[in-house]
């Protein structure tokens, strides 16, 4: 426990921390839609669930470095290309969101409603089942940085329970928040549709900088909501018309 009384691991410690909150926001992203299709009384527990899981998927990967190490080994080739075990963790992740993706975006706009007019909820497990899969990939990501960043086994332990306890904390809001906006949903489901592209390049050996990724989602979300203000701020000052030849009710 010598790093306790270095001030470079404490430093390292929070930049960790705050890392792996920006990596963690696509996997709230996806918690919080595969969330909205279960019935009200579940989405919290089902949220905080999903959270548990993907940082018990963390601690896993982290605690098996050796194992994550040979993933790196190539499997076999495709048209002159290796092709590693974490290749296909990435492409297969990849596809999967964006399998999901363009799935739930069809449902939101042209998939069946039942006799009540909502869509159809997704069953718990199912669910749960879906976040253990793609919590798998985002941690991938996530324990990769923090082996690159940090020596000390102890502090990418603490970071990564830290982030996730801020995101048990943010995971509700912004659930709440993408269900009340549909066009925030839509957003949220493009995002993980880029997400999903960057996947598959990342398997492939494209290096797309993750910063240009965040810059891009950042932006997107800041003009819609500037443009949710400005609705909301048009719909406060509109009058009610009186009709020509009729005087106000209580006159």
């Amino acid at each position: 426990m010598e790093w306790l009384m270095d001030p470079h691991a404490w430093l390292a410690l929070l930049t960790l921390t705050a890392l792996e909150i920006v990596l963690g926001v696509d996997n709230i992203i996806f918690i919080s839609i595969l969330c909205g299709r279960l019935p009200q009384k579940e989405r919290a527990k089902a949220r905080n669930l999903g959270l548990v899981l993907a940082m018990l998927t963390r601690l896993g990967l982290l605690f098996s470095l050796t194992w994550i190490m040979t993933l790196h080994a190539p499997l076999f080739a495709i048209f002159g290309k290796e092709v590693s075990g974490r290749d296909l963790i990435l492409i297969g992740g990849g596809l999967f969101l964006l399998w999901k993706s363009v799935h739930e975006i069809h449902n939101a706009l042209e998939g069946e409603e039942d006799d009540h007019g909502v869509a159809a909820a997704a069953t718990f497990g199912a669910v749960i089942a879906q976040i253990a899969i793609i919590d798998i990939v985002f941690s991938l990501d996530s324990v990769i940085t923090a082996v690159g960043m940090v020596d000390e086994i102890a502090v990418m332990v603490i970071a990564i329970i830290a982030a996730v306890g801020v995101m048990l904390f943010a995971a509700g809001p912004i659930g709440e928040f993408v269900d009340r906006h549909p066009t925030i949903k839509m957003l949220a489901l493009s995002f993980l549709i880029l997400i999903g592209v960057a996947l598959i390049g990342e398997g492939w050996d494209l290096h797309i900088p993750k910063g240009y990724i965040y810059f891009a989602m950042a932006f997107a979300v800041a003009v819609e909501v500037l443009n949710i203000r400005m609705r909301a701020r048009m719909k406060s000052v509109q009058l009610r018309k009186q009709v020509p030849g009729k005087r106000a009710r209580g006159r």
